[in-house]
């Protein structure tokens, strides 16, 4: 994978680094999916399974999951760990769009 041509992309793009078996991640599934539709053409939205894949949380720096990083323009200007709300994450895109 190459993730620095996603994340040097113009415009918008939230990574969220999870784990299948994590619960919390498992939570906000549903929610990430909705996100996708709400900002399509607009955020890339990506998921990357960071157990399966260790490499991912080498080049991302994760230690836990969900780790959600945003980047406007390549450049990193978000990070958080955790469950969040909808409209957190609604709340963070509608800012850096």
């Amino acid at each position: 994978m190459d993730y620095t041509q996603i994340i040097n992309s113009p415009g918008t793009t939230l990574v969220e680094v999870y784990a299948s078996w994590c619960p919390h991640c498992r939570k906000m599934a549903p929610i990430v999916e909705n996100l996708k539709e709400i900002y399509a053409g607009q955020v890339n939205i990506v998921q990357y399974d960071g157990d399966a894949h260790p490499q991912i949380d080498e080049y991302f720096g994760v230690s836990s999951y969900p780790t959600w990083i945003l980047y406007k323009d390549g450049r990193e200007v978000y990070r958080d760990t955790g469950e969040m709300e909808p409209s957190e994450l609604e709340d963070l895109l509608d800012r850096n769009i």
